[in-house]
Formats: C-alpha cells, structure tokens, sequence
C-alpha cells in the first residue's frame, strides 16, 4: 500500500519504518525539519533501539521517505495515519490540539481529491474524540461524509519505548475501530502477516481500549509497589510473593474477575483488604491502592442505588441476595447492603433467591439472616413471580433466577448488575450497571 504517516515521534516513526520495512511505500510527515531532515539522510529521528537500521533499510530501498508537504503525500497515498502527540495539559486534561490541526489540515486536502482516501488515527485520545472532533472537523474542511466518501479509523497502538520495535513485530493485541469496510480491509491489509487475529470494534470503543490497557497497566505497577512497601516492611522479599501471584494463571493473570458488574462481597475479599490496609498502617506504610478498592467497591453499591432511583419506581423486586449468585452466603453481602439502602429509604421490596430459602436455611447462614437481618428475612419470598408481578422495577443479581423469567422481564423496568443477557445494552427500560 501507498501511506502517509503524519506524526514522527516514536509511534509515526516506528509506525513509518516497521510498514516500509514490510514493503508498503510510507511517505512520513512532520512540520519539523528536525525530524523529517534526518529520516531523509535515513537516520532515525528518535532514540530507539533497532530503529537506525529498519530506517535505513526503508530508505536506502525505496521505500520511506519524508516531507513537511502533507499535500503532496496525501495525493500519492491510499491512507493516512495520524500519529502526532496528544500531551498533557497543567490541569489534566489531554490536549488534542494537534489532532485538531491535522485533522483539519487533512480535510482541507480531501476537498481536493477526488480518489477515496482513508484517515486512520492512531494517536492515543479519549473515547468519544473521533465522533466529537475528528470526524466533524475532516467534514467540515472536506466538504464530504466520513464513511461514504473518504474512509475513517482508529486504530490504537500499544508500543511501549524502548521495546516498540518487538511490540509491533510480535503484538499482543490488534484492535480496529472503523466505519467503513474499505478501511477495515486496509488495516488487514497492513496487519496480514501478524497471527494474532485483530478485534473489529467500533470506533468509541477502540479509543476507550487504548486507555484501559494503560489505566490497567498503571493500577499494576503501583499494586505491585503497595505490596512489595508491605511486604518489606515485614521483613520480606515482595518480588518472591509477586513471582507466586503471577504464577497463578487460572485465577490471578487471566480474565477471572475482569468483568464489569455488581461490588464485591463475601467472607474473604472485605476483610481481607481490611486487615491487610490495618496491618500496613500500623507499620507506618500507606496503601491507597487497597484503600481506594473498598472506596471504589462502596461506590458501585452507591452506583446502584441511584439507577433504581432514577427509575422513578417505588415497588422494587430483587433477584438474589447472597453475595454471589451461585451461592447461599449472605455475609457481606453487597445486596444485602443494596436491600436495607431500599428498605430504609421507603421502597416496597420483595425479594427472592433460589439458594435462600427461609425453610432450607441452616447453619451459619440461617443465624445470619434471624439475628442480623431479620428485617429482611421477611421480605423474602418462595415465588419468583410473586416478586416479579410485585415491582415496578426488577433488579437483577441471579442470573439463573432471571431466566426463569425472562419473558415477565420484559415489561419490566429492569436494573442488571450481572449482564443476565450478554446482547443487552442499556436502553429503554433496560439499565445494565456497566454496559
């Protein structure tokens, strides 16, 4: 293929030299001489290891060669990517600013051409970017409709210097955000001799992928430090408990807990960060990472809450009540903290879980529910449509329970906090916590 990279910081260049290095004919843009000067003498612009040589291969070829014109490379190219920063401001916030610029220079440039073009960014910005500015911005200057008449794309990278040269060479993830299948087909094209099979999305939900995977990055640096600070100050090797942690790929480096959803609860996850926080403060250790869980935990219940009140409803039923739904344990339950919220602010609740069962309970958890929620204990019922034709609205917690009635539910206002049916999105009458 015939691309323009408009950008030639570390990902325009690595981009620029890794795609001329594959064959296509790469065309890099910079207003700066200071970097468009050395590609042309085919040295790499920024220090990177490996970078020299893939450059001077991809110029000595043929291949790569770089310009202030955008013009002119946008007319001998199929596709542009826009790889220019995205810094950021004083106070926070990203600065799309050179984006912006390019994106409008870009446009300006489309009303002249007459062949379909595509625009694909690659520069890290916050969901919502493309359709708020970019988009607009390229029609306005263009004259023309992003998806009919020129091709749009976000297409994250996850290129890590001082490693971009193995990260794009040996990729974990590839993820497409596109709008049209012309340029959807063109980042295959560019992505064809990788194994890893990319993730088609939509274009909101690559830019919010871009920023998971960092925010997801950065929460582990900083949870392996908050350990390693604890673990020191008991006198012991955190790198040798990480090293287990990290072993463990069925439930702690895998996708086990990593799914949207309802707060924590049960007999071991509270307490446990509870005592392990008490412990640290005690040894004059801060720990805001395990702090900030149970905070964060707190405020899901919160999150909740507030949605069966913005249904305006004042009969509420509840599907499951025990702190997960394959289970009968109530202890810390985060609907049962859910349930005496309702119950306190003067909702007419009803209640009904599969696993918990006045008449069956025994144990622990029947001494649970008599001596600290008795309250509750009576708002319990046997009939799951007896609850069901009681609520305006339904919540959502059991998602066995939830299939027995599937059809009631559909009259229903419906607050889910286990996504019961994976094809649903919040809409309507439907309210999924986190979808």
């Amino acid at each position: 293929m015939d691309i323009a990279v408009f950008g030639v910081g570390y990902v325009g260049a690595v981009s620029a030299a890794c795609l001329a290095n594959d064959g296509h004919n790469v065309v890099a843009v910079d207003p700066n001489p200071e970097k468009v000067e050395p590609l042309s003498r085919g040295e790499a612009p920024v220090l990177e290891p490996g970078l020299n040589e893939i450059v001077s291969q991809a110029v000595t070829r043929g291949r790569l060669r770089s310009t202030a014109d955008g013009r002119s490379a946008v007319h001998e190219t199929d596709l542009s990517l826009v790889c220019v920063g995205t810094p950021s401001r004083r106070n926070g916030s990203l600065d799309t600013s050179n984006v912006a610029a390019v994106s409008r220079s870009l446009g300006e440039i489309l009303r002249e051409k007459n062949d379909f073009h595509s625009v694909v960014v690659r520069s890290t910005i916050l969901p919502g970017t493309m359709d708020g500015m970019v988009i607009p911005t390229l029609e306005q200057a263009s004259g023309k409709s992003a998806g009919e008449d020129f091709g749009i794309g976000y297409f994250p990278e996850f290129l890590r210097e001082g490693t971009a040269l193995k990260d794009y060479n040996e990729p974990g993830t590839i993820v497409f955000g596109g709008a049209d299948n012309r340029t959807i087909e063109a980042l295959y094209n560019i992505n064809s001799r990788f194994a890893v099979k990319p993730f088609v999305v939509d274009i909101a939900t690559a830019e919010a992928i871009k920023y998971t995977n960092n925010a997801w990055h950065a929460l582990k640096i900083s949870f392996a430090n908050e350990v390693g600070n604890i673990c020191q100050s008991c006198g012991i090797d955190g790198h040798a408990v990480m090293d287990v942690l990290c072993s463990d790929r069925r439930l702690n480096i895998s996708t086990a807990y990593l799914r949207p959803g309802f707060a924590f609860g049960g007999s071991c996850l509270p307490k446990d960060l509870r005592a392990f926080s008490y412990a640290a403060k005690m040894r004059d250790v801060p720990t805001p990472i395990l702090n900030a869980t149970l905070e964060a935990n707190s405020l899901q219940v919160d999150r909740a809450f507030e949605m069966i009140v913005a249904t305006g409803a004042r009969r509420v039923g509840l599907l499951g009540l025990s702190f997960k739904p394959d289970t009968d344990d109530l202890r810390e339950s985060p609907m049962v903290d859910l349930a005496e919220r309702l119950v306190g602010k003067g909702f007419e609740l009803r209640i009904y879980d599969p696993n918990v069962q006045m008449g069956k309970l025994t144990g622990a958890n029947s001494s649970y529910i008599r001596s600290r929620i008795p309250h509750l204990s009576t708002l319990l019922s046997q009939d799951i449509m007896e609850v069901v034709d009681h609520a305006e609205t339904v919540v959502v917690y059991n998602p066995f329970a939830a299939a027995e009635v599937r059809g009631a539910l559909e009259s229903k206002s419906v607050v889910d906090l286990v996504r019961f049916d994976a094809a649903k999105r919040s809409s309507g009458q439907y309210h999924g916590i986190c979808w």
